[in-house]
Parts: structure tokens; sequence; C-alpha cells
């Protein structure tokens, strides 16, 4: 290795060090041969470089930093463009050689000159693009800047920024139209008409709303009420749909190809997670999307009757469990970005034995189940559950207007008896294996035989439980 490659790159540069060693040289030849001038100059020689260095570590340039995802969140293996913008603002001049540090999934990290050729009103302008086929958040940046003094001699390195986080959502998959909605229709839309000539003793009436025309005011009950009324000759409900997302380690951890691996979340640890997670993931994003095109209201729960994002660090609302919408179904992918298992690391025991974590499928459950009673289908996206869980969970059929169950597991075949006790509660269910891609999953609810006729809707909270 070159004697140049030993020194330290982040106090000088190569001019510096040689000014330092040629000043070295000459306090030596001054020592030998006596000569006052070469002492001057060696004393100039090893001053310069380090009143250089103490200047750029004292005067400190100052840099304001915008940057930019566009999209933001973005989808996995869907590409975004970071667009930076450096402006200097405070003392100190000359040039910088800028790197924006990114994780290593991305690659290596990209680097640019300050100011850039093509920089206006003192703001050095640039882009370039990113692409993550994991899920997460992910810090991006900070910018660390590179300074010289303008004599090129002496170096200072330090961030400029305190960077951004990149949100990485899982994307969904297209899937199978089934007959999920029931009686509601595909549309997610049910129409109910009182009548088609409705008479002024059984007319349906609600408060007058901007932009409802004057001839449907019903001025009997506008008199009655003291307010201005008008006929709901037809009423149009928004039908719901109430997802369980399993999350629990013991569910999705252990087993034969279980997967596990990290993600990395923006404080720079590691997701909790495993490949049946991952698919449970796209799973449940791709079913609220393929619902919420339907006009569906979605509403997330967990195996506890929690809010489904509790424990999500990019959920923007941890705490809400309804979403809707656009707008809704964004902040339900934003959640998933970022959503780890959770729970006690150890599977819980079966057959009497104690559990190793909080209860699930409990009467909180059911309570937040009942509240919403048949507005719409129950879809239950679960790891392994033993038949103890599974029957406590197959009453909860009862209280949707079709259940619909996925478990997955790398061995569907140890799920047989959980399949079989939330059969007989109502439930359509099925266990897959992560090799089965999402939509022939979904679409094994709409083949012939695939689930029995029982129907749910008089199952009662309690009824088969066996624990």
């Amino acid at each position: 290795m070159a004697l140049r490659d030993r020194l330290p790159r982040h106090l000088f540069s190569q001019r510096g060090w040689g000014l330092l060693a040629a000043g070295a040289v000459c306090l030596l030849s001054a020592q030998i041969m006596g000569r006052r001038d070469l002492l001057s100059l060696s004393v100039l020689l090893i001053v310069l470089p380090l009143v250089s260095l103490a200047g750029i570590r004292l005067l400190k340039p100052r840099f304001q930093v915008y940057r930019e995802f566009n999209p933001s969140p973005v989808e996995t293996s869907a590409a975004t463009t970071v667009r930076l913008a450096v402006a200097r603002t405070g003392y100190g001049g000359g040039r910088a050689i800028m790197e924006e540090r990114l994780p290593p999934r991305f690659g290596e990290s990209p680097a640019f000159h300050f100011p850039a050729r093509s920089a206006k009103g003192g703001t050095s302008r640039y882009e370039y693009h990113l692409r993550s086929t994991k899920r997460g958040q992910y810090l991006i940046g900070p910018v660390t800047a590179e300074f010289t003094d303008p004599f090129g001699l002496s170096l200072h390195r330090r961030s400029i920024d305190d960077g951004d986080t990149l949100t990485v959502t899982p994307a969904a998959v297209e899937l199978p139209v089934t007959g999920l909605a029931g009686a509601r229709g595909n549309d997610g839309i049910t129409a109910t008409r009182t009548r088609a000539n409705p008479s002024d003793d059984d007319v349906m009436t609600r408060e007058y709303r901007p932009g409802d025309p004057m001839r449907r005011v019903h001025w009997a009950a506008t008199a009655h009420h003291g307010a201005l009324m008008v006929r709901q000759e037809e009423s149009v409900t928004t039908p719901e749909a109430t997802i369980i997302l399993d999350q629990r380690f013991a569910a999705f951890s252990g087993g034969h190809g279980s997967g596990f691996g990290g993600n990395a979340a923006v404080d720079g640890h590691e997701m909790i997670t495993s490949g049946t997670f991952e698919w449970a993931v796209v799973a449940a994003i791709s079913i609220c999307t393929h619902l919420s095109e339907r006009n569906y209201a979605l509403r997330l729960l967990d195996p506890r009757g929690e809010p489904a994002f509790l424990r999500s660090p990019s959920a923007p609302e941890p705490e809400s469990e309804e979403f809707s919408g656009v707008s809704g179904l964004q902040s339900i992918a934003e959640s998933l970005a970022a959503i780890q298992l959770s729970g006690p690391h150890h599977a819980a025991r079966d057959h009497g034995g104690q559990d190793a974590g909080p209860a699930v499928f409990d009467d909180h459950l059911m309570d937040k189940l009942s509240a919403h009673r048949m507005r719409g289908p129950l879809i239950a996206v679960l790891g392994r559950i033993s038949p103890s869980e599974a029957r406590a969970l197959a009453p909860a059929a009862g209280y949707g207007a079709n259940a619909f169950a996925i478990i997955v597991s790398e061995r569907p075949a140890d799920s047989e008896d959980s399949l079989e006790a939330l059969r007989r509660g109502g439930w359509r269910a099925v266990a897959v294996p992560t090799s089965v891609p999402v939509p022939d999953a979904w679409a094994h609810f709409d083949q012939g035989g695939a689930a029995p006729a029982t129907a749910a809707a008089d199952v009662r909270r309690g009824a088969g439980v066996g624990r």
C-alpha cells in the first residue's frame, strides 16, 4: 500500500500532506546545516496547513437541504425518484464533494460535486432513483459534505442534514372477483327503496342538505321538526368488511421454511418478520384494495380485537381501525409498510397448556365484531392457529354476512383440525403455503365444494367453543 493511502484523508488533502512533509524535510535540513532560512521555510510549510485546518473547522459552511421522493410512499419493486436541492446559507466558498448516505440494500451511495454546473440562484439540484424489493421504512441520507479550504490543503467532512424517511409499502396483487359480496352485490352498494310512491304516512325523511332539490321537501315533517326536512325515498348504505390480521410471533415463527429475515427499519434495526408473514401482509393489502375498489368501508383488527396497526411504527394513525375511500386505503398501505410480528417469541401451548401470551379470539374481539353485526363480510388472514384457538374464533362467523379465513403455513396439513373447527362454525376456510399465489388462495372461496354449507347467521358466541 502506498504511503499516501495510509494517511488519514479527513484532515489534509494530498497537497496539505505534501506541504507538511516538505516542512519536516526543511526542518531536518535546517538542523543539520544550521540554515536559519530553511528553518523559517519549514515553519511556514508546517503552519500553513495547520492554520487552514483550524479555519475550516471554525468557519463551518452552512447548507440547507431539501429532499423530495416521487412517488412517496412507494410500492415494493417500484422506482421512486429522489430530488435533492442543496443551497449554501452561511459563510464560506469553494467546492465540496457531497455524498447521500443510503441503506446497504440500495447499493452504492451517490456522490456529486457542489456547486453543480447547472446551479441557479445559489442552489444546486440533483436527482437519482431508488428501488426496493422489501417493504419497510428506510432512512435516506443524511448528505455528508467534504469541504476544503481555498488553498486546497485541509479537509473537513460532516453531515449537513438529518435525512428523510422513505416508506416502502407492500404492493397489492389483483384478486379475482368472487361471490364474497353475497346479497349485497359485487359493486359493494346496497340500495333499499322504501316505496316507488311513498305516502305521507310512512315516508322516510331526513334534514335538508345543500344541493337537495326543493321538490323533495316534506312540508309536514318540516312543520313538525321545525327544520327543513326532505323525503328520503332511497337509502344507500355502504357495506363494511372486517379484516382480522394475525401478527403474532408464535403464529408465523418456526416450522420448516419459515424464512426469518429482516428489513432495515428507520432506526437501523431489522423488522421481525418471516416468509409466511410477508405472504399475509401481501394478502391483506390485496384484499383491502379489492374491497375498497368495490366501495367497501374497511375495519382492521388484530386477534385480540385491538386496532390492527396499533404497534406499527409506520401507521399514520395507529389507534384507527376504520378506513374508507382512497385516503383510507393509502393509510392501510402505509401502516403495513413497517408492521412486524409481535408478542412472545415462543409458541403458545395447546390442549390445556399454559398460554404464552395475551388471550386471542376472546370476548373483546367478539364484542368488536358484534357492534358491526351483519354489515358485510368477515375475513381473517391467519398464521398457524391451534384447534382450541380455531374453536374460539369459530362463532365469530355469525357476525358477518360471510366469513372467510386464510391460514398461511408451510405445512398446511398440520392445520386440518383447525380448518375443520372453523368450518363447523360457518367459515369458509383454507390453508395454503407461501408457494400458492394470493389470487389462487382467494379464488378458492368460489370453487365448488370448497366450503361446507353450514349457515353462520345463527351461530352464537360461545357455541361450540372448547378450550
